[in-house]
């Protein structure tokens, strides 16, 4: 009977990774590579996750607003001029493509006016020049049409708007979700466990940040304690920024601060709200409080990407324009603060949970790879043997996943919806995001066996395609990785370390 259960968990979706036949086997490539001989020596050989040269900076002391100002001009006239071409290349692609006797047909009619117009001795453009302009307009539609046509996503929306298939309005059972939400949070003691269940499948963007509060453990259940709270915890995190941010430029802290002030503006550097002055020095004071309230573990590059989605979450609560280009002083300074104290201590309930990853030598990270490797190998024994065949090891791309929770693989709104669930999930951040990894590594099983060389996998695994990727692909993927963690709930224990 359990036999029977496994066959046929979630057996609707045909697409279900880790069920697959047997592929060819790739010939053997006798490419050798040098191997890092120890975790250290690969830490230190990989210590910038981001392929971004350290320029050294004489200024990184300067708070963010001294930067000049023509960089940030620049930067935004060079995306609107991108955003601008990109408008124009989807309006051309919904052109619809001409057939061969369409083109036979209006080559003919260009021929018939020309004619005509010499007749009546008019002036007109030579054939050439004509057929010139023409051949040249149909190759530019020809190369347009066959690139793909993607909507624009933004970066958080509601539930349906974060689909990569389009952005339809809110359905009859989304609304129904939205007011299941409103009426547990309104409750005078929220059921938490309730609303994990709910939350597990995605939150609606209208109730996520209280949500992710009350689920982080920031807030309490209790309706009537929460505005108390609130404005303790908010009073408590700027005592600590009076206390401790002027210590920035101490000889004991002073490499903290600028290992910091280089790592922020490689912090989504895609994203304009992520490149104001303004955001870069609230980013900067969260990272350097929690830097030296933590000396065990002080402050890592990765600690800085565990920012951005409770920053950007917070922000939408006041924020019904596109947040990707939000100007972040148009809000009054009150909520500047408010917003900026919520995300120090969600990042921080995030971190207590997993802050042996960032410890000296990264031994929960070690864990996890190592407990990723093990898991692959009972789950996809192709997959396992085709990296042992060319000596791919799990370290060389799993750090980063363990390191980022997958932050450098996903766009940004696919975090937040996996974190949505993440907090619904006992260990989510921890345990739950073993199975996640799992399940993303199967997703792309077919790409990676087609590989036959080593640098060819790890090109391939540090760059999986997701930009275009919404909540209908992370929803498979959580699915995927929840089935993964029925079926071996087994496990050993170092698997939840």
């Amino acid at each position: 009977m359990a036999t029977d259960n496994r066959i046929n968990f979630w057996r609707r979706n045909a697409k279900v990774p880790g069920r697959y036949p047997k592929e060819t086997k790739p010939k053997f490539n006798n490419l050798k590579t040098k191997k890092a001989s120890s975790f250290h020596e690969f830490a230190r050989s990989t210590n910038d996750a981001w392929d971004i040269d350290d320029e050294e900076d004489e200024d990184f002391l300067a708070p963010a607003s001294c930067l000049p100002s023509g960089l940030h001009s620049s930067s935004s006239q060079q995306q609107q001029n991108e955003v601008a071409h990109s408008e124009t290349e989807v309006s051309h692609r919904l052109a619809p493509p001409r057939t061969d006797a369409q083109t036979l047909q209006e080559d003919e009619d260009e021929e018939e006016e020309e004619e005509f117009d010499h007749v009546n001795s008019k002036v007109v453009k030579s054939s050439s020049d004509v057929h010139l302009s023409t051949s040249s307009v149909r190759s530019t539609l020809q190369k347009q049409q066959s690139l793909p046509v993607r909507p624009i996503i933004p970066l958080v929306a509601r539930i349906s708007d974060q689909n990569a298939s389009g952005a339809p309005p809110m359905t009859v059972r989304e609304k129904s979700r939205l007011d299941k939400f409103k009426q547990l949070l309104s409750s005078p003691n929220t059921d938490l466990e309730e609303l994990r269940k709910h939350s597990w499948s995605g939150i609606p963007r209208e109730v996520r940040p209280i949500t992710w509060r009350l689920l982080s453990g920031y807030l309490p259940a209790n309706k009537e304690r929460r505005e108390h709270v609130l404005q303790r915890k908010r009073e408590e995190y700027f005592g600590f920024i009076e206390q401790y941010y002027h210590s920035r430029t101490d000889e004991h802290f002073k490499d903290t601060y600028r290992q910091i002030h280089i790592d922020i503006p490689r912090t989504n550097p895609l994203i304009p709200l992520f490149q104001q002055p303004a955001v870069q020095e609230v980013f900067e004071r969260i990272l350097f409080i929690w830097a030296i309230r933590h000396p065990a573990s002080g402050y890592v590059q990765g600690i800085n990407d565990l920012v951005t989605p409770f920053f950007v979450v917070f922000l939408s609560e006041f924020v019904t324009e596109d947040v990707e280009n939000f100007e972040m002083a148009a809000l009054p300074q009150d909520t500047q603060r408010n917003i900026e104290a919520d995300t120090f201590w969600c990042m921080s309930k995030l971190l207590d949970g997993i802050q042996d990853n960032y410890t000296f030598a990264q031994p929960g990270i070690q864990n996890k790879v190592k407990a990723l490797e093990e898991l692959v190998s009972r789950i996809d024994e192709d997959i396992h043997n085709h990296f042992k065949r060319y000596e791919v090891e799990y370290l060389q791309f799993a750090f980063r996943w363990m390191n980022n929770l997958l932050m450098r693989e996903l766009p940004l709104r696919c975090t937040i919806r996996l974190w949505d669930t993440y907090q619904a999930e006992a260990e989510g951040f921890s345990h739950f995001h073993l199975y996640v990894c799992a399940a993303f590594l199967i997703e792309w099983r077919k790409e990676i066996l087609s590989m036959i060389d080593f640098q060819g996998l790890l090109m391939l695994l540090q760059n999986l395609p997701t930009i275009h990727w919404g909540n209908e692909e992370v929803g498979l993927l959580l699915a995927e990785a929840y089935r993964l963690k029925y079926m071996f709930a087994d496990a050993p224990s170092h698997y939840k370390r």
